[in-house]
């Protein structure tokens, strides 16, 4: 459902007849678009390279800044050239924030802001990481945070503040590391099965 703020004021009666003070919006603050249950898809050549969910989306627009609020949270899904899930990232809060061109051929400013819980999954390397803000340029591909970072792999666990990666989390590096701990001893016959992924029968024993 798609909503427009095209209200500027409401006028208020009370019970005793006298005309109440007028409630006037404030337009800045008032998003000029609404989305329940949002859902796009980003596709090249047939194959899915992003989707997106979120319950509710809420577009801002002022003299500067363009951006999408997701006050409900939101999550998003990064797949492979070959069209397979590759990386998970939620959060409880969000916004997408596009700056405006002040120059002819300036290029677009836009950011991707994630607040709260947020939970980075690399389905094919089995990694997780969680923090409490992370940051994604789509400019330069890139997702990045200065806050507290936990870093879970089938090779140990890691912590520390301040972290970045390409944006399917597949070279994430923690700029201060401290009290992480590695498996060393690894049974090299173990089989990993990317059961997001997987088509076909499992073989039997």
């Amino acid at each position: 459902m798609i909503a427009s703020a095209a209200a500027l004021a409401i006028v208020v009666v009370s019970c005793s007849g006298k005309l109440g003070q007028a409630k006037v919006l404030n337009i800045a603050e008032t998003p000029v678009q609404t989305v329940d249950d949002m859902f796009a898809v980003q596709t090249k050549d047939g194959v899915v390279l992003m989707r997106m969910e979120a319950k509710l989306m809420e577009r801002y627009d002022n003299d500067s800044i363009t951006y999408e609020s997701f006050p409900k949270g939101f999550a998003i899904y990064g797949y492979t050239d070959e069209g397979l899930l590759e990386t998970v990232i939620i959060s409880d809060d969000a916004r997408h924030v596009t700056g405006k061109k002040k120059h002819r051929g300036e290029p677009k400013k836009e950011i991707w802001e994630a607040f709260g819980n947020v939970v980075v999954h690399n389905v094919v390397k089995q990694e997780t990481m969680e923090t409490d803000t992370l940051y994604w340029n789509q400019a330069t591909n890139e997702i990045y945070t200065d806050c507290y970072v936990k870093m879970y792999s089938p090779d140990g666990f890691m912590q520390g503040y301040g972290m970045h990666s390409d944006d399917h989390a597949r070279n994430a590096i923690l700029h201060k590391p401290f009290n992480g701990y590695a498996i060393v001893e690894k049974d090299s016959t173990k089989v990993v099965i990317d059961s997001v992924n997987f088509i076909g029968p499992l073989l039997k024993n």
